[in-house]
């Protein structure tokens, strides 16, 4: 079990959680990522494309010019795919790409990125973000994430993990730009892919483990029986 400092606003150690070895430090399996990864984004694609067939396009359907005598080849309608305005063979029809994945995969691919982060030393915990007075603040979110890593910063991409209802450190952050926010509940393997410092407010992190903790549980004791 790895410790973890928990930071204020201007970057000082207010005390420290605990990274359970059983979600902190699983086993990164790259395929697994890949393949979960790969759904949520097919999940995404809203399938409306669409071409319209000979029957579709509008044009007469009488024949161009007299079957024979022409010396040229015997021809329909004007609606056929060789014509210009004619119909697209074999076009894109409206259609869905979600692929089944089941939640175990979905969970397991989370904890192996979120593992691999945390071996990087990539994640951070701080007490929350941006209040002046009570008041969102957006230069004391600025503040805070220049205070990170000893006073380095963070890197470009940086995703911000919040609780559910902490509507000022949402306020606080919102615009800050190639920073990206997400409450506990909806934290997904490719938003934590795509980013190279996760952020954790000490509520959402509270919140994570809990959750996530209660569900491994539950997964070991079915193996078990």
């Amino acid at each position: 079990m790895t410790t973890l400092d928990v930071l204020d606003a201007t970057g000082k150690k207010t005390g420290s959680v605990d990274l359970p070895a059983s979600l902190f430090d699983v086993q990164t399996n790259v395929p697994l990522i890949h393949q979960v990864v790969t759904a949520q984004l097919a999940a995404a694609r809203q399938g409306t494309h669409k071409a319209k067939g000979r029957g579709e396009v509008s044009g007469s359907g009488s024949k161009p010019f007299k079957q024979k005598g022409t010396g040229r080849a015997r021809q329909g309608s004007l609606r056929m795919p060789q014509h210009r305005g004619g119909g697209i063979v074999h076009g894109p029809v409206p259609r869905s790409y979600a692929q089944r994945t089941p939640k175990k995969m979905i969970a397991a691919a989370l904890l192996g990125v979120i593992s691999d982060r945390a071996r990087g030393e990539r994640i951070h915990i701080v007490e929350g973000f941006g209040t002046n007075g009570g008041v969102p603040s957006t230069k004391v979110a600025v503040e805070l994430l220049a205070n990170l890593n000893g006073g380095h910063g963070v890197t470009r991409k940086v995703l911000i993990v919040l609780e559910r209802g902490d509507d000022k450190a949402e306020k606080s952050v919102r615009n800050l730009h190639d920073l990206h926010v997400l409450y506990v509940d909806q934290l997904n393997a490719y938003d934590v892919v795509v980013s190279d410092d996760i952020i954790f407010t000490k509520a959402a992190y509270d919140t994570f483990v809990e959750s996530k903790t209660a569900k491994v549980s539950a997964t070991t004791k079915e193996a078990g029986e």
